[in-house]
């Protein structure tokens, strides 16, 4: 939607080939379905790529702030939350209307229930780009490829995108669940399932330290969820597509050093001798977690280190986005394909995923501007517009 609205303020008329019932459904799930747009910290360092230097092109060229005056003026209103920034409505509906709306003042052409089923590149310079559907088919100047990921259990998250790619020569790095729960083993999780609680979660692979997240931890079932999970779950899914040893590290005190715990909890036994170890974390845990802790050989380091081998992710439908995609090392700044001329990505179907927080949006946005933007631009010089 952003770079079919951004190529037609740019001058060019165009066609946006939508293969759900209507436009912007993904979105409406985004932030627990408040939307949010993007972060006032922003940078490549929030994002997961092989090139990070394409990254940082990418943001230099339409940042956070642009994405706030974009949306400015198209008529949105924005609420600041620690630097998160959502709709001042708090819905993620606001802003797909606000965005269908753009594209009807542009005059941009939606067809929707029209599933792309092959491209046909143009043999000469001059020819057009061809895009069949299911039931018709599309001539092009320039073609924007902005076919998501398979993440998530909307309809239309078919990884489709990544097929059309390969078949116009591009490489596809192996696309995996990302921003998901892990599934491991180690203990009995039907124990603490339910409980959430504060506490910090590392990722080794190989033994190695590679990623660490702080915040509020979801106990499942089957392993772990939540927020800081998630934050690391896209650097575990690329661990576990290796063959690396994937294990996590929970810390259930994070405030604590590993010292300052163990005299916390020696005071607490020389005040209270009488006590169990169940009774020494009474008001400090829940109940369902005391009852997992205590049941581990070593009291301290089981609230520090709890080591868990990771198993597995959570499904494509339960992940928010994906890792992996169209190699960038194939694709321009300008989001155009080093293979084809008139070929643009753009969002997901690139292999950039970013944590929590707002930066996949942003880097949809991003992404989307450029390519609609630099289609125009090939365009216009080539007399088309």
């Amino acid at each position: 939607m952003i770079a079919a609205v951004t190529a037609a303020r740019n001058g060019a008329a165009v066609t946006l080939i939508e293969q759900n019932d209507r436009v912007g459904k993904k979105i409406c799930a985004t932030g627990n379905g408040k939307c949010n747009l993007t972060n006032e910290k922003m940078g490549e360092a929030y994002y997961h790529c092989r090139e990070k230097s394409f990254v940082a092109s990418v943001l230099r060229q339409f940042s956070e702030q642009d994405t706030l005056a974009f949306f400015r003026s198209a008529g949105l209103c924005f609420v600041n939350r620690n630097g998160y920034l959502y709709p001042r409505s708090e819905q993620a509906q606001s802003v797909v209307n606000i965005l269908q709306e753009e594209l009807r003042r542009n005059k941009v052409k939606i067809k929707t229930k029209e599933k792309i089923v092959r491209i046909k590149p143009p043999v000469e310079e001059s020819d057009p780009w061809k895009v069949f559907t299911e039931g018709w088919s599309y001539d092009a100047d320039a073609l924007i490829l902005a076919n998501g990921s398979c993440a998530s259990a909307i309809a239309g998250a078919d990884g489709s995108g990544y097929e059309l790619t390969k078949q116009l020569g591009h490489r596809v790095i192996r696309p995996l669940p990302a921003l998901v729960p892990l599934k491991c083993r180690g203990i009995r999780f039907s124990a603490w399932a339910g409980v959430r609680v504060a506490g910090c979660v590392r990722l080794l692979i190989d033994g190695r330290l590679t990623e660490e997240a702080k915040g509020e931890l979801q106990l499942t079932e089957y392993g772990v969820s939540g927020i800081p999970v998630f934050q690391i779950s896209a650097q575990a899914s690329r661990a576990l597509s290796e063959g690396k040893r994937t294990q996590i590290a929970l810390d259930f005190m994070p405030e604590m050093s590993r010292t300052e715990l163990e005299s916390f909890l020696s005071d607490r036994r020389k005040q209270f001798p009488e006590w169990t170890s169940a009774q020494l974390l009474e008001g400090i845990f829940p109940d369902k977690l005391i009852k997992v802790l205590v049941g581990q050989k070593n009291l301290e380091e089981t609230i520090k280190n709890l080591i868990l081998s990771v198993t597995g992710t959570g499904s494509f439908e339960k992940a928010q986005i994906c890792c992996g995609g169209v190699d960038v090392a194939q694709v321009r700044d300008s989001m155009e394909s080093k293979i084809h001329r008139n070929l643009f990505f753009c969002g997901e179907l690139l292999d950039v995923d970013g944590i929590c927080g707002g930066y996949n949006l942003q880097w949809a946005w991003s992404t989307g501007a450029i390519a609609g933007k630099a289609a125009a631009k090939s365009m216009r010089e080539r007399g088309d517009i």
